[in-house]
């Protein structure tokens, strides 16, 4: 089935900040749920948030895959 929640997740903390940064990948980091310094977020491990993790991956760091 499709539904079925794999049950992994990662945790990314924002470690740059998104001023002067292109809004491509200020928006990313939005939808990462980032945009203060520091904050972390625990995410659903999909290729999606993978993508979306690489793509700024100079602005965060991934603290923890459970």
């Amino acid at each position: 089935m499709a539904d079925k929640k794999s049950g992994k997740t990662v945790t990314v903390q924002q470690t740059g900040s998104p001023l002067r940064r292109r809004s491509d990948q200020r928006a990313t980091l939005i939808g990462l749920g980032l945009n203060k310094m520091n904050r972390r977020r625990t995410l659903e491990d999909t290729p999606a948030v993978r993508g979306m993790i690489r793509k700024v991956s100079h602005m965060v760091r991934v603290v923890d895959e459970a």
